[in-house]
């Protein structure tokens, strides 16, 4: 895919609002079917293989990557938002809507983790804990009672943000119970949590600090993180994409002139640092754990380019964000019976999409080679964002 198809300077053709929910409906099937699959062959199970070609044991006492499955439900959120708007299942009416096949993943994620919610690392606990309350939201609008196990969850996990979110280092959360690095991976999910959950002021303090000690004025981007290290605090200058996504979440959520002017420059920063020069396309980072970072800006940015609040060439620039890298991923996809199960003669093939928005699947994933479910997620989730605009 060349990249001058992207120009930041060229006017890009756009599918409407219905091909962009047509295409993530088509990721939507094509991660469900082929990813999804039960607990050891439990029934009212569901969970995504880290991999495919995948083996039974290999789920079962392999690496299973919570925090890739809190994406996940994300991913189902989103659709189950299509589905109440346009009341139609995205995998038709004789498969689970994607909000039941979200409410089997929470289930089956604390089976995975030996009957907790509760892991070693904060930022994946918030990354749950932000999808299971969107997914409530969603019960909420389709007239179904919340499920105890929601309230169970949010109960669980912010005790631990409160006791992950403390005074060393001048404030900031916790990255994991060894509790020697603050970082934005954990601080801006958890400060996102708190604002939409009513605990505004803790939100607001966290984002104080991310603003105070890990912003870089000159890039207009959030760093990494500060890390203790033989006593002694260090800077970790890494700028990652997904670390923008959460922090602009929180500053929109809490909304007020100064954290509005502050995602509104962000958009920008974004914007010049962190795409594919001379194209509006948000870089790829790689795989494993990368290949969701893409993806969870993309996410962010779509809310920014819906917020009325901020001035109309921010939203701009971030509507234009979305769709270039949407379109990359999508343009970039290629075919792929080769890791999904069987299916009847008029099912669609499953798709594959590329880390890399703008290298073509077929170099990057080449037939025979695994395939791994965050870059799965990822494009679907971008195509999702797509789809709100």
């Amino acid at each position: 895919m060349p990249a001058d198809a992207f120009a930041a300077d060229q006017p890009l053709p756009l599918p409407d609002q219905n091909e962009w929910a047509r295409r993530a409906n088509q990721a939507a099937r094509s991660v469900t079917r082929t990813f999804g699959r039960r607990l050891l062959f439990l029934p009212g199970t569901h969970i995504g293989a880290v991999s495919l070609p995948a083996t039974t044991l290999g789920s079962v006492f392999g690496p299973w990557h919570y925090w890739w499955q809190a994406q996940y439900v994300d991913c189902l959120v989103d659709a189950g938002r299509r589905e109440l708007a346009t009341t139609t299942k995205f995998d038709g009416v004789s498969r689970p809507s994607a909000g039941r096949l979200a409410s089997r993943l929470v289930t089956t994620i604390r089976l995975r983790n030996l009957l907790r919610f509760e892991n070693h690392f904060y930022d994946d606990m918030a990354w749950l804990a932000l999808s299971t309350h969107r997914l409530e939201k969603l019960a909420e609008e389709t007239r179904k009672p919340g499920r105890r196990r929601n309230a169970y969850v949010r109960k669980k996990l912010t005790l631990q943000f409160h006791s992950a979110s403390t005074d060393d280092l001048g404030g900031g959360t916790f990255w994991s119970t060894q509790r020697d690095f603050k970082n934005t991976p954990a601080t801006a999910p958890v400060a996102l949590y708190f604002a939409r959950t009513g605990h505004r002021e803790r939100a607001q303090s966290l984002v104080t600090w991310l603003n105070s000690r890990l912003f870089d004025p000159q890039r207009g981007v959030y760093l990494d993180g500060l890390r203790i290290r033989n006593g002694e605090t260090v800077l970790e200058e890494a700028v990652y994409t997904y670390n923008q996504g959460p922090i602009l979440g929180a500053l929109l959520e809490l909304g007020g002139q100064e954290n509005l002017d502050r995602a509104a420059r962000l958009v920008e920063s974004v914007s010049r640092e962190l795409t594919v020069p001379g194209t509006r396309v948000i870089h790829g980072d790689g795989t494993g754990d990368g290949g969701l970072f893409t993806g969870i800006l993309v996410r962010y940015l779509a809310l920014a380019a819906r917020d009325q609040r901020l001035p109309a060439p921010v939203r701009d620039t971030a509507r234009a964000l979305v769709h270039a890298t949407a379109g990359a991923f999508w343009l970039t996809r290629r075919e792929a019976p080769e890791p999904g199960r069987a299916k009847a003669p008029t099912e669609a093939p499953a798709l594959i999409f590329s880390p890399n928005p703008l290298r073509p699947a077929a170099e990057t994933y080449p037939v025979g080679a695994a395939v791994e479910l965050s870059t799965q997620l990822q494009a679907w989730m971008t195509l999702e964002a797509a789809a709100t605009l």
